[in-house]
């Protein structure tokens, strides 16, 4: 089984830039505390790096 990362949402996406708030949403995350796994992929890994300071990201089996 590949390793999925687990991203939970730390901060508001309110005053972001429209492309933080639909990356978030494309991630599943809708507001604070939300959490998601998702599967270790590049698309996956280049959303979370866009969006890195309204997130924390962990790596679970």
């Amino acid at each position: 089984m590949s390793p999925r990362l687990k991203v939970t949402q730390k901060k508001s996406a309110v005053g972001t830039m429209p492309q933080h708030r639909d990356t978030l949403r494309s991630l599943g995350l809708k507001r604070i505390g939300d959490v998601v796994v998702k599967e270790d992929r590049p698309e996956i890994r280049g959303m979370v790096r866009a969006v890195s300071h309204l997130i924390s990201v962990e790596e679970v089996d």
